[in-house]
């Protein structure tokens, strides 16, 4: 085509009693050049769309973290007791994520002991925890959900003060929670849910957990009727440094000035493909509990493993 616009010679082209000639002949050339260049925009636009299509199925991870200190004394004139404390800790998450709904399971479990001297072994972490939450996809920023979560422990636990006393155990207590509302996630960082949530607390042998001190009966098992907002943060500071945090505030409409928080802290940096670094502030408050505020601080180095 471009040797016969060059030439700039009238081309008579004869097709039945139809001729064309050099004018005609450009006219077909900026035609086609137009089509082809919208065929290759659209065939572009949508290798774009298709690439940024969310990849809809299940989404599994599970990470496992172990750290283990340990300090021993021989003649050593300037003081000191062996210690030693070691945590494992494992988190996993099965999601999955389709155009119409999300329903995301997780779970994470913890445990670990420390000794100083001769003093017997006492727990350093202890938890299990359970969540499922299933949300529909209405197509707008707020999304109806249900959810259910569990929490308890592996192993007796004790007070030391004065002297070594049980105060729970497995499933003893034991917290239940179910809530529907509505969840917000404006971007893949943040995402909260408010709800209309039941809570139950089961004991067996530690009733103080249940218990209501204006009865004059011992229960072992409370159910309280309120409101749930629970609130996930994910964000990345560096490459290498990760902060993670959860916000749970329970309220029992018979007593809206009274707040049951949860808030759990996690800022963790990746040092290499199996050392990590990570530091966690947990803040509890639970009156039925405990009239203050409760805390827990933990920095540990130690090995991490990827499964899934």
């Amino acid at each position: 085509m471009l040797y016969l616009f060059q030439k700039r010679k009238m081309l008579l082209c004869e097709v039945g009693k139809e001729k064309f000639t050099e004018e005609d002949m450009y006219r077909m050339g900026l035609i086609f050049g137009i089509l082809l260049f919208s065929a290759t925009f659209i065939w572009a636009q949508n290798s774009a769309e298709e690439k940024k299509a969310p990849a809809y199925g299940w989404k599994n991870s599970v990470v496992g973290d172990l750290n283990f200190t340990q300090n021993a004394f021989t003649d050593w004139k300037q003081g000191g007791e062996d210690s030693w404390s070691w945590a494992a800790n494992l988190q996993a998450k099965f999601e999955n994520d389709q155009e119409k709904y999300n329903w995301s399971n997780s779970g994470r479990f913890a445990f670990g002991q420390s000794q100083v001297g001769d003093a017997d072994a006492r727990k350093a972490a202890d938890e299990i925890k359970l969540e499922s939450v299933y949300t529909y996809k209405l197509g707008v920023l707020i999304n109806p959900y249900a959810s259910a979560t569990m929490t308890t422990q592996f192993a007796a636990g004790y007070s030391y003060d004065p002297v070594k006393t049980q105060v729970s155990d497995l499933f003893d207590p034991a917290y239940f929670t179910e809530s529907i509302g509505v969840g917000v996630q404006p971007n893949d960082h943040i995402k909260t849910r408010l709800g209309a949530a039941f809570k139950q607390t089961v004991t067996k042998n530690y009733t103080t957990y249940a218990d209501d001190a204006a009865t004059p009966e011992v229960e072992s098992f409370k159910n309280e009727f309120g409101a749930e907002s629970v609130t996930d943060y994910t964000f990345k500071l560096s490459e290498r440094i990760l902060y993670d945090g959860k916000l749970q505030i329970f309220t029992n409409f018979k007593g809206l000035d009274v707040v049951d928080v949860d808030w759990d802290n996690t800022f963790s940096a990746q040092v290499s493909e199996i050392i990590k670094v990570s530091f966690n502030l947990r803040l509890l408050y639970d009156k039925d509990i405990f009239y203050k505020r409760q805390l827990k601080q933990t920095l540990a180095v130690g090995l991490s493993y990827t499964f899934i």
